[in-house]
């Protein structure tokens, strides 16, 4: 069960970097568009760590950290709003706002220094 966990821990890591990946390819591009695979990065990420946030497939005695959990869960929310009004500036503009744009980055860079960092 536990190597079940670990292989969901790598979706979920993985859709962190398909959401940052995308974000750093159309910053240097400098085009501030926000795109498909960024939504689908985000999708990835938040239904992986729901998966890891059930009381599944945890050893003895291991207690989660749920304030970390609803930490990251707010700034995934924060990042999934961020991308709707991206996304529809985008299709209208051609790129969303530096604003948003910016934030988005940040915000999903702060979300996995939390999952790193944050014991």
């Amino acid at each position: 069960m536990e190597i079940l966990r670990h292989a969901v821990l790598l979706v979920h890591l993985s859709g962190f970097a398909i959401l940052f990946g995308a974000w750093v390819v159309e910053a240097v591009r400098r085009t501030g568009a926000v795109t498909a695979l960024m939504n689908w990065g985000l999708l990835i990420a938040g239904v992986a760590g729901l998966a890891l946030a059930a009381p599944w497939g945890v050893p003895e005695g291991v207690e989660f950290n749920y304030a970390k959990i609803g930490t990251k869960l707010v700034i995934l929310l924060i990042i999934g709003a961020l991308l709707g009004i991206g996304t529809a500036r985008t299709k209208r503009n051609g790129s969303a706002p530096a604003g948003v744009f910016w934030a988005i980055g940040i915000l999903t860079f702060v979300n996995a220094a939390i999952a790193t960092l944050w014991r």
